[in-house]
Protein backbone atom coordinates (compact mmCIF):
# COMPACT_ATOMS: atom_id res chain seq x y z
CA UNK A 1 0.00 0.00 0.00
CA UNK A 2 1.25 3.41 -0.95
CA UNK A 3 0.75 6.82 0.53
CA UNK A 4 -2.85 8.06 0.37
CA UNK A 5 -3.36 11.47 -1.23
CA UNK A 6 -6.02 13.64 0.38
CA UNK A 7 -6.22 15.58 -2.88
CA UNK A 8 -7.11 12.43 -4.81
CA UNK A 9 -9.83 11.69 -2.26
CA UNK A 10 -11.24 15.23 -2.52
CA UNK A 11 -11.22 15.04 -6.34
CA UNK A 12 -13.08 11.71 -6.37
CA UNK A 13 -15.62 12.84 -3.77
CA UNK A 14 -16.30 16.10 -5.65
CA UNK A 15 -16.67 14.36 -9.02
CA UNK A 16 -18.68 11.59 -7.39
CA UNK A 17 -21.14 14.07 -5.87
CA UNK A 18 -22.28 15.16 -9.34
CA UNK A 19 -23.21 11.71 -10.68
CA UNK A 20 -26.23 10.96 -8.47
CA UNK A 21 -27.83 14.25 -9.61
CA UNK A 22 -27.18 13.37 -13.25
CA UNK A 23 -28.55 9.86 -12.77
CA UNK A 24 -31.73 11.10 -11.07
CA UNK A 25 -32.28 13.69 -13.79
CA UNK A 26 -31.81 11.08 -16.54
CA UNK A 27 -34.09 8.61 -14.81
CA UNK A 28 -36.92 11.06 -14.09
CA UNK A 29 -36.91 13.07 -17.31
CA UNK A 30 -36.44 10.07 -19.61
CA UNK A 31 -34.55 12.45 -21.94
CA UNK A 32 -30.92 12.95 -22.87
CA UNK A 33 -31.05 16.74 -23.08
CA UNK A 34 -27.61 18.16 -22.36
CA UNK A 35 -25.95 14.73 -22.31
CA UNK A 36 -23.09 13.61 -24.50
CA UNK A 37 -22.46 9.87 -24.81
CA UNK A 38 -18.90 10.62 -25.96
CA UNK A 39 -18.30 12.61 -22.77
CA UNK A 40 -19.74 9.80 -20.65
CA UNK A 41 -17.50 7.23 -22.34
CA UNK A 42 -14.41 9.45 -21.92
CA UNK A 43 -15.12 9.85 -18.20
CA UNK A 44 -15.81 6.10 -17.90
CA UNK A 45 -12.48 5.34 -19.60
CA UNK A 46 -10.76 7.77 -17.23
CA UNK A 47 -12.15 5.98 -14.18
CA UNK A 48 -11.22 2.57 -15.64
CA UNK A 49 -7.67 3.85 -16.17
CA UNK A 50 -7.58 5.13 -12.59
CA UNK A 51 -8.75 1.75 -11.29
CA UNK A 52 -6.12 -0.10 -13.33
CA UNK A 53 -3.41 2.24 -12.03
CA UNK A 54 -4.53 1.75 -8.43
CA UNK A 55 -4.69 -2.05 -8.77
CA UNK A 56 -1.30 -2.35 -10.49
CA UNK A 57 0.74 0.34 -8.70
CA UNK A 58 -0.94 1.61 -5.55
CA UNK A 59 -3.91 -0.42 -4.31
CA UNK A 60 -5.60 1.27 -1.37
CA UNK A 61 -9.11 2.15 -0.22
CA UNK A 62 -9.25 5.02 -2.73
CA UNK A 63 -9.60 2.32 -5.40
CA UNK A 64 -13.15 1.81 -4.11
CA UNK A 65 -13.96 5.48 -4.74
CA UNK A 66 -12.84 5.00 -8.34
CA UNK A 67 -15.02 1.87 -8.58
CA UNK A 68 -18.04 3.63 -7.10
CA UNK A 69 -17.69 6.61 -9.46
CA UNK A 70 -17.16 4.28 -12.41
CA UNK A 71 -20.34 2.40 -11.50
CA UNK A 72 -22.32 5.64 -11.37
CA UNK A 73 -21.04 6.67 -14.80
CA UNK A 74 -21.96 3.22 -16.13
CA UNK A 75 -25.50 3.67 -14.76
CA UNK A 76 -25.70 7.07 -16.48
CA UNK A 77 -24.51 5.47 -19.75
CA UNK A 78 -27.17 2.77 -19.49
CA UNK A 79 -29.82 5.41 -18.79
CA UNK A 80 -28.61 7.33 -21.86
CA UNK A 81 -29.29 4.29 -24.05
CA UNK A 82 -32.62 3.63 -22.33
CA UNK A 83 -33.68 7.22 -22.89
CA UNK A 84 -32.54 7.08 -26.50
CA UNK A 85 -34.75 4.06 -27.12
CA UNK A 86 -37.71 5.77 -25.44
CA UNK A 87 -37.30 8.94 -27.52
CA UNK A 88 -36.93 6.98 -30.78
CA UNK A 89 -40.29 5.23 -30.32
Amino acid sequence: MGKISIFEVIMLVCFGAAWPVSICKSHKSRKNDGKSIIFLFVVFLGYISGIIHKVVYNFDYITYLYLFNCLMVLIDILLYFRNSSICDV
